[in-house]
């Protein structure tokens, strides 16, 4: 009996990753801009675009906050399509998944790359 590697415990271990940030830093930031500005919790200012472009663009903390928010979101996002599709009773080809992960693999190292310039 031969023992096939599949890639798909690695993709469902970057699906995970994502949930758990969707579940963790959305919810906040939803709260934030939804409710904390609204509700004059939060001052306008200090979600300027300035302020905010300034923190996530030009210090190593807003870029490596701003990776670990994005990165794993893609994966989840693609892979949720991906499966998605499946459970509508489209059975893509595997050129298909290989399109879909790889320009998720582009996104991910373009964003990596445009931090850390």
């Amino acid at each position: 009996m031969s023992q096939k590697r599949h890639i798909e415990p690695l993709l469902w271990s970057l699906f995970g990753a994502g949930g758990t940030t969707i579940a963790f830093f959305f919810p906040a930031i939803i709260f934030v801009v939804g409710l904390g500005v609204p509700l004059e919790i939060i001052p306008a200012e200090a979600l300027s675009y300035d302020r905010i472009s300034g923190f996530f663009l030009e210090s190593w903390i807003g870029k490596i906050a701003l990776m670990v928010a994005l990165v794993p979101s893609y994966w989840a996002c693609i892979h949720r399509v991906y499966h998605g599709s499946h459970d509508l009773g489209f059975h893509p080809a595997g050129w298909v998944k290989a399109v879909c992960y790889g320009g998720t693999l582009i996104l991910s190292l373009a964003t990596v790359v445009l931090l850390l310039v």
